[in-house]
């Protein structure tokens, strides 16, 4: 009988009841305190029914004999033992002819015996069914498994609402047990960010927020939630009568632990250097000199079996974690070993690894996944910066300054200025000051985001100790990386004679060192500084050039900033034309969730609304945009250039409009997420807000399938030109219609899309390759 009250899971319970009237052995599977044992309980409680000869609970979580299972569940059923028989055969058959439920809680320690039983009776008894929990499957025909989740937490990237908390089933059961344990608690607007935070430190782990909430006896919630740093010596005051292993969070996962085999032991404890998740690759790299390489999967795939380990889908690829608590666990024992600084620095190491090769296949087909896979280790770089700018050492020092640098362009196309800022000032103050090329593009990098945040002065500084630094160590690259940042100040200081110079200057030696990366920078910086001068030639070569680069070899991000740069320069006089380039600038942002360019291209939208007075269209897009750039910069107007569109296309709006409808507007827009501001950009309110799809050729126009198939056949533009008797420029404009109506960055991804969709329309002349 259950002595405290069961709370949500509602999902969870109608799957084990769907899979328990599908198969005759459904196994739970999850982590010591996750609650597998209270869900089976009440599933079999709900499933009684079904079952005219009792539904029965046998506990074997203190049974430590496998040799005693069968006697043990005999003993359960209360069947007399009255002939000479084996227990398993008496069993059979009591159970042979009956409908009956059999319970077996706690078999991780006991798999293969209760496999065997398990195996033994349903061969035996038609009507009897089995629901067992275990940190593992038993694995055994037949079996369906269901793995349990820990319950659901707020999300910590929104603010909790008092009203919504009672939905979370991790909070509600810390609030039922916190009135339990002192009578009086009741959720508030004083409590209910603190309690929050408690389940999310806690992982919604049942077992662990129990014993959290049991500790309001003599805690506030806000004295557990500090003490929650050493959550073992805290969660001590579990219920007598609760098994031996869960009376504290520790002894839970003792008894976790002491299941594993030594090398499993070791790899978890390795595998708690990884924060926020790891993927296959970052395990074998630490799991080496433990484990041959090609070993660390089987102890992978044998840790998740054991529920010690969570596999996730992350699109293509599998990622694993550790719940929290397991992971301070593992560190625990890393510690024991001796093994704290060492893994730390393998770890470093491995970061440093990641972002270098990151570097160096960010300008290619490959960026889409990159930007990916940084944004899901970045816990793993906060660790790694966290360790380098902590530790002493030179080495530790160069390496925080090489990673801060790599992820310049990450933290700016995501809008994480600040973070970005923050630790390229922490890693240069770590750092020795010695002349190195790291120290020089970590410089140039925090220079570049200070220019973009508005913060001329201290990125003037930065610049400064580059120029002087640079001159020191001599060399073209360094020389090139430091014009750039002064090019970037320059730019955002509204000093736009003196961009185009330190862009042009910078250019010269990015192609001496084949800098393809900072090339294609430095030319989106040109082009821009060029556009608004009015200098359109040079705006136009700097255009065609970064399309051209960008275009062989599927990068993303720089092309939509040109596509923006250019719109620009050309939307007083072409709207039709600097829209189309706008549109593509954004869809391209919402590829790779760029979210300063994708606000950038909405306030120019919006320019070209009101000046074709489409005022209430540019009101929602002026809020669209504010609203998004709140989130990166404080502003969509980072070049003080642009600020008369800006301000003129308020007063033109809100004229047409009036203050009131204006304002109405505006909130609209501000109001919207980031991919319904897109959907509303480009028209595509009516669908729904996602990246776009590409499952219909409805889109394309006739001659823009031509190009696609043409594409797919491996023809150049100049080739597609020839074909079409258009001219290349006309060619490549359609390859460009293509790629953003399709949503795609790549000539490679049109010729799988035309693949897989069997089209076959081309010109009349063109034939297939073979």
């Amino acid at each position: 009988m259950e002595l405290t009250s069961f709370v949500g899971r509602r999902r969870e319970l109608t799957e084990a009841k769907r899979l328990l009237s599908l198969a005759r052995l459904v196994t739970l599977t999850g982590v010591g305190g996750v609650g597998k044992t209270r869900l089976a309980v009440r599933v079999a409680a709900n499933a009684r029914r079904a079952f005219d000869d009792g539904v029965w609970l046998i506990e074997l979580g203190e049974l430590n004999d496998p040799d005693l299972l069968a006697d043990t569940v005999v003993a359960a059923l209360g069947l007399r033992e009255q002939s000479s028989n084996p227990s398993l055969e008496l069993l059979a058959e009591h159970l042979a002819d009956r409908r009956v439920l059999l319970l077996l809680d706690n078999c991780e320690h006991l798999v293969e015996a209760a496999a065997v039983l398990a195996e033994t009776l349903l061969r035996q008894c038609p009507g009897l069914r089995i629901l067992a929990t275990s940190r593992e499957p038993l694995g055994i025909g037949g079996e369906a498994v269901m793995r349990v989740p820990p319950l659901t937490v707020p999300d910590p990237d929104r603010p909790p609402l008092l009203q919504g908390l009672p939905g979370d089933d991790a909070v509600t059961l810390f609030a039922a047990r916190a009135e339990a344990a002192a009578p009086g608690f009741v959720l508030s607007e004083s409590n209910r960010a603190t309690v929050t935070l408690i389940c999310q430190r806690l992982d919604g782990l049942p077992l662990a927020i129990e014993l959290a909430a049991a500790r309001l006896r003599v805690l506030s919630p806000q004295q557990i939630l500090d003490r929650l740093t050493d959550r073992y010596g805290l969660l001590t005051a579990g219920s007598r009568g609760a098994p031996a292993r869960h009376q504290t969070l520790k002894l839970s996962i003792d008894w976790s632990y002491d299941l594993c085999e030594p090398v499993e032991q070791q790899l978890w404890a390795r595998l708690s250097v990884f924060a926020g998740g790891f993927e296959l690759d970052a395990a074998e790299s630490l799991g080496t000199g433990l484990l041959a390489r090609e070993e660390v999967l089987d102890v992978v795939a044998r840790l998740v079996d054991q529920s010690i380990l969570i596999r996730e889908e992350a699109g293509t690829v599998a990622r694993y974690r550790l719940l929290e608590s397991l992971r301070e666990y593992g560190y625990q024992k890393l510690r024991e070993m001796g093994e704290e600084a060492a893994l730390r620095r393998r770890h470093r190491d491995w970061c440093l690894q990641l972002v270098k090769q990151a570097e160096e296949e960010w300008i290619g087909p490959h960026q889409l996944a990159w930007i990916t896979r940084l944004e899901q280790e970045q816990p793993n770089m906060r660790d790694a910066l966290q360790f380098c700018v902590t530790e002493p050492g030179e080495d530790e020092a160069e390496a925080g300054l090489q990673i801060a640098a790599a992820l310049h362009t990450l933290w700016l196309t995501h809008g994480l200025l600040s973070e970005g800022r923050c630790w390229l000032d922490r890693v240069l103050a770590h750092h020795s000051g010695q002349p190195t090329t790291e120290r020089i593009k970590a410089l140039s990098a925090n220079a570049a985001l200070a220019a973009i945040h508005g913060d001329l002065r201290k990125g003037a500084v930065l610049v400064e100790e580059g120029v002087a630094l640079a001159a020191h160590l001599g060399g073209t690259g360094v020389q090139a990386i430091v014009t750039h940042a002064d090019g970037l100040q320059a730019l955002f200081g509204g000093d736009l004679p003196r961009a185009v110079a330190s862009f042009e200057a910078a250019l010269e030696g990015f192609r001496a060192e084949g800098d393809l990366m900072r090339l294609i920078e430095d030319l989106v910086g040109l082009e821009l500084a060029s556009g608004l001068l009015g200098d359109m030639p040079r705006a136009i070569a700097c255009k065609e050039e970064v399309l051209a680069i960008t275009e062989l070899y599927g990068e993303s991000v720089q092309r939509a900033c040109s596509l923006w740069a250019f719109a620009l320069a050309v939307w007083q006089t072409d709207h039709m034309h600097a829209s189309r380039l706008l549109e593509q600038s954004v869809r391209l942002a919402r590829v790779v969730d760029d979210r300063l360019n994708a606000a950038m291209s909405l306030e120019a939208l919006a320019w070209i609304a009101a000046a074709d007075h489409l005022d209430r269209r540019a009101a929602v897009l002026l809020g669209a945009a504010a609203a998004l750039s709140q989130t990166v910069v404080g502003a969509p107007i980072a070049v003080p250039t642009l600020l008369t569109y800006h301000d003129e296309c308020v007063r033109q709006a809100r004229r047409a409009l009036g203050m009131q409808v204006f304002d109405e507007e505006v909130r609209h827009g501000e109001a919207m997420t980031f991919e319904n501001a897109v959907a509303y950009a480009l028209g595509e309110e009516h669908r729904t807000a996602s990246l776009p799809r590409a499952d219909t050729a409805t889109g394309l126009t006739k001659h823009e399938r031509q190009v696609a198939g043409l594409v797919a056949e491996g023809l150049t533009n100049k080739a597609i030109a020839a074909q079409l008797v258009i001219s290349p420029r006309t060619a490549q404009g359609h390859v460009e219609h293509v790629l953003t109506k399709l949503g795609f960055t790549s000539r490679a991804q049109i010729a799988a899309w035309v693949v897989e969709r069997g089209e076959t329309e081309r010109t009349g002349s063109a034939s297939p390759k073979v």
